[in-house]
């Protein structure tokens, strides 16, 4: 591995989102002394210990790997010190105490993956998407102590399309991150980067879709964890919303309703304008238990379309997982499945 070049990092991650940031900043030369990630932990029907794909990379590149239960232990903070580091990078990581954080003398820059300060929080793709935003990006900042709050130091956007799943939306942003990132370190080594109080931040409408500034709104949206209500579907909203909701949590976890009883999953959908779909209550739908999923009303030929009535239309099913089954196309699971 090539280190030719300072300062010495200590880079901290755990899933595969991570790993595009970490490989960029070997493939730069730039020496990353030691890695922070996850403990490993049992997974699958063996119970196997899985390492997180962070830890894989860096054991492939000889890097040291360090796991703390509890990033306050004693033990961790004297071996985190011991390394010396100049710079840590966090991405897609745990929140960390300030005696970690406030540790290195050029500090602790984050990448997070909205255009800062909007979308704050731990689910910032998957709301960009179920709110239909047309843009999104990544920023790079300073961490203190309030989250997602630090100055900013660069950013970059890029178009979401109609469709666009918060999978595709995080494959694609994965690799503007670690592009950016290596950015920002370069411009933290040669002294020529503007640290930008997120307070300061001027409202302006970009049109350039690479800009380094953010495209402002006049209030803050937000993006905290998904739970397992978030991901009900209401057919009595709109085509568009519906619509948005499925793509947000594609691949996971998986926007759900419930089909003859059971619960199924829909992963991709297309949207029909209909101004006389009322949706409704469906007879088959009846079992259903207060509180759960708002019963809808279905139509389909049994062959190549199941689409669900919405306020204002319908919303295809294009790719769903019933209960219970693997996940697949809609024709196949027509093909095969009877009530």
């Amino acid at each position: 591995m090539v280190t030719n070049k300072s300062p010495r990092i200590i880079f901290m991650g755990t899933p595969e989102f991570a790993v595009a940031s970490l490989d960029a900043l070997v493939k730069e030369g730039y020496n990353v002394v030691a890695v922070v990630t996850a403990p490993d932990k049992p997974a699958g029907r063996g119970m196997k210990m899985n390492e997180s794909a962070v830890k894989k990379y860096a054991v492939e590149q000889n890097i040291p790997v360090l796991q703390p239960e509890k990033l306050k232990n004693p033990a961790f903070i004297e071996e985190l010190k011991s390394y010396n580091a100049d710079l840590q990078i966090v991405v897609a990581f745990r929140m960390l105490p300030e005696l970690v954080w406030n540790m290195p003398a050029m500090g602790t820059i984050n990448v997070h993956g909205s255009l800062l300060p909007q979308y704050r929080g731990a689910a910032p793709i998957n709301w960009a998407v179920i709110n239909g935003e047309k843009e999104t990006g990544v920023t790079t900042f300073k961490l203190k102590h309030e989250i997602d709050t630090g100055d900013i130091l660069l950013q970059e956007s890029f178009p979401i399309a109609e469709n666009d799943t918060a999978g595709e939306v995080h494959d694609h942003m994965k690799e503007v991150g670690a592009k950016l990132l290596v950015r920002t370190v370069e411009g933290l080594v040669n002294g020529t980067l503007e640290e930008k109080p997120q307070s300061s931040i001027v409202s302006r409408q970009s049109s350039d879709t690479h800009s380094s500034l953010i495209t402002h709104h006049s209030s803050l949206k937000h993006a905290p964890k998904i739970f397992t209500e978030t991901c009900k579907i209401d057919f009595s909203k709109t085509t568009e919303e519906v619509h948005n909701l499925i793509r947000g949590l594609s691949p996971f976890p998986g926007a759900f309703t419930s089909f003859h009883g059971k619960m199924m999953k829909i992963y991709r959908s297309k949207k029909e304008a209909d101004r006389d779909a009322k949706g409704g209550l469906n007879p088959d739908e009846q079992n259903i238990q207060a509180g759960e999923t708002v019963p809808t009303e279905f139509i389909t030929d049994g062959k190549s379309f199941l689409k669900f009535a919405c306020n204002d239309g319908y919303v295809h099913v294009l790719e769903l997982q019933l209960e219970g089954k693997k996940k697949m196309m809609i024709e196949d699971f027509l093909r095969g499945y009877r009530s």
